[in-house]
């Protein structure tokens, strides 16, 4: 194992940045290739956001439509209600607006006094019930929780879901706008909507691959039309036979399920057959496992060797019990996933790994946005237990797609092929690939990608039958984002299958910033901390720009199952809440509200089968 490191941090500054860069923009990590027929660019996107579309977002006060997301996505300036303008500082290269199925488009239309809803005799009767409260929703340019909602979303549903034509018009000029806005190789918009079980917090964001010709053809399936997901699986099966268009499901929150979104059962209560983990494996390849409502990677009751396993797990805060995490937290579903293909011969929890962020304000992606955009909240939403922004939130993640073009076919095809990370906010450039004869030199080519596709697998994929006496090696690569904190380190993750059906886990630290060595017991120094929480500030005087490593499994057994994934981690940095705290000028907070944070990244495994 060798780390790059660097005697001149000016010139792996420069280094770093311009391979981040050609990243995104070029037609090859580093320099073209006349053959290539690989992946070449990330693309940064939100698959998960909502607009005043969605009942929860319009009683947020939000006012902003599928059309100023789009807009924010692709870098243009917004002004929120009061004359606040609203600008991310790097534009998006893809969005799936997801608003909730359940009533979409529904407040909206009745704000805008629809014709079709005020002829009937619900419509005209919720229209009556809008007006109560219209003048205290319209009194604030703040967002926060109406306290004198009228409205049971279940009783408006369950009347609204029978008026198809309202339904069917609300839905074209959602996947209009898609198509609308869609340019490609600029910018990518997706058609989608989020199914939603509210019993159970089992929730999937829907995505269609297809233009609003096929996509036209159903309508978006929520609880109503039923609450259990192999329902939804089925809805998604008749579209692909009825359009021959494609779509896929991607869970989120599973971190709040209360043991629910990845349990061993179906909805029945039954165990899983074969058939059933090969229909969950083809409709939900990837899985949102970081975002606003917090991160879902692992819990330190999981994970208590891993020193990082406590990032964001929002359920502490919300006092949530032990339903059953290890059916929650990826890490640990990822490994039930190798026992059921032991038992089954499929694996049902085959899931790559992306972030987003459930955003509800029509702001897509992370909070990169101008500080302007501070002032859709009061110091009294944040730091307090109230509706709007809880400083408990995380500020929301990025899906990170490696893909050969900015098109719905490329992105799309990257997402079932589950060559795709999270990060938890930053751009961080992350290659990962799995082979058996990686050399340590490879790690320093300038076609790491090149050498990486041609040798082995990326993240995503499979490593199969070991060839006799060989270990797999991996060729990793991060790069800082261009606009942020140096790394910290690069971690694998690897968990596995015992002969006897024990399922293990291990953390290993396999590239260390600052010329760091593990110890003889396997512990690092920490690598510092340079953060001014009054300021909100930070240098990256410590950690470096960009790490690269071949590493071999120490612990591989050829017979057993097993799975690798990376973890990228960045120096620490200010939380959201301290530039937030600045901005308004708090001068005291609580003691359990966190202002410090390392960012980090988590790739999709690399699986391994004897």
């Amino acid at each position: 194992m060798k780390a790059i490191k660097w005697k001149k941090r000016l010139n792996i500054l420069v280094i770093g940045y311009f391979a981040s860069v050609s990243f995104v923009n070029a037609k090859d990590s580093y320099s073209p290739y006349a053959d290539q027929d690989y992946s070449t660019n990330v693309y940064w996107g939100d698959t998960h956001l909502h607009t005043n579309l969605s009942v929860d977002a319009y009683n947020l006060n939000n006012r902003l439509s599928p059309d100023d997301a789009y807009r924010l996505a692709r870098g243009e300036k917004v002004e929120w209600p009061g004359g606040v303008p609203i600008q991310r500082r790097r534009p998006l290269d893809f969005l799936v607006i997801a608003d909730h199925a359940e009533n979409i488009g529904l407040m909206t239309a009745l704000e805008a006094d629809n014709e079709m809803l005020l002829a009937t005799e619900s419509g005209a009767r919720w229209h009556a019930k809008l007006q109560t409260i219209l003048p205290e929703l319209r009194a604030t340019e703040k967002v926060g929780y109406m306290g004198r909602w009228p409205f049971s979303a279940e009783a408006m549903t369950k009347e609204w879901v029978g008026n198809l034509a309202f339904r069917q018009s609300v839905w074209d000029k959602v996947t209009s706008k898609a198509d609308k806005y869609n340019e490609p190789g600029k910018f990518t918009a997706f058609s989608g909507y989020e199914w939603t079980n509210l019993a159970l917090f089992i929730h999937r964001v829907v995505i269609f691959k297809d233009g609003a010709d096929k996509t036209d053809q159903v309508l978006p399936f929520s609880q109503i039309d039923s609450d259990k997901p192999e329902a939804l699986w089925a809805h998604l099966e008749d579209y692909y036979k009825k359009t021959g268009g494609d779509v896929l499901a991607i869970p989120h929150n599973a971190n709040l399920s209360r043991g629910h979104m990845f349990k061993l059962e179906d909805s029945n209560g039954n165990p899983f057959t074969r058939s059933y983990a090969q229909i969950r494996n083809r409709w939900e390849p990837i899985v949102e496992m970081t975002q606003q409502k917090g991160d879902g990677e692992t819990h330190p009751s999981l994970s208590p060797m891993d020193e990082f396993a406590d990032f964001e797990t929002k359920e502490s805060h919300l006092k949530v019990k032990d339903f059953g995490r290890q059916y929650e937290y990826a890490r640990s579903v990822l490994k039930l996933g190798l026992d059921q293909q032991a038992k089954l011969g499929v694996n049902p929890f085959k899931l790559g790994m992306i972030g987003s962020t459930d955003g509800h304000l029509s702001m897509p992606g992370s909070g990169q946005f101008n500080s302007a955009s501070w002032r859709v909240y009061s110091p009294d939403q944040v730091f307090s237990s109230g509706g709007g922004m809880s400083s408990y939130d995380l500020y929301g993640g990025f899906a990170a797609v490696w893909a050969e073009e900015n098109t719905r076919d490329a992105l799309f095809a990257a997402m079932k092929r589950r060559e795709v990370y999270a990060t938890t906010g930053s751009r961080i450039t992350v290659r990962f690939f799995g082979g058996w004869d990686y050399t340590t030199e490879q790690s320093f080519r300038p076609d790491l990608a090149k050498i990486g596709y041609a040798g082995g697998v990326p993240m995503g994929g499979d490593l199969t039958n070991s060839p006799k006496g060989k270990v797999p090696s991996f060729l990793i690569r991060a790069v800082k984002d261009p606009g942020g904190a140096n790394l910290d380190r690069i971690q694998v993750i690897k968990g596995w299958r015992g002969n006897s059906g024990e399922l293990y886990e291990k953390v290993y630290n396999v590239a260390l910033s600052d010329g760091r060595k593990e110890d003889e017991n396997g512990n690092v120094s920490p690598v510092g901390n340079t953060v001014d929480v009054k300021d909100a500030s930070y240098i990256n005087s410590i950690g470096d720009p960009e790490l690269a490593v071949v590493w071999r499994d120490p612990d591989f057994n050829q017979e057993e199952l097993a799975f690798y994934y990376v973890r990228v981690l960045e120096i620490p940095i200010p939380r959201w809440t301290a530039p937030y705290a600045k901005y308004w000028g708090v001068k005291a907070v609580s003691e359990e509200v966190p202002m410090i944070t390392q960012e980090r990244a988590y790739t999709s495994p690399i699986w391994y089968s004897p």
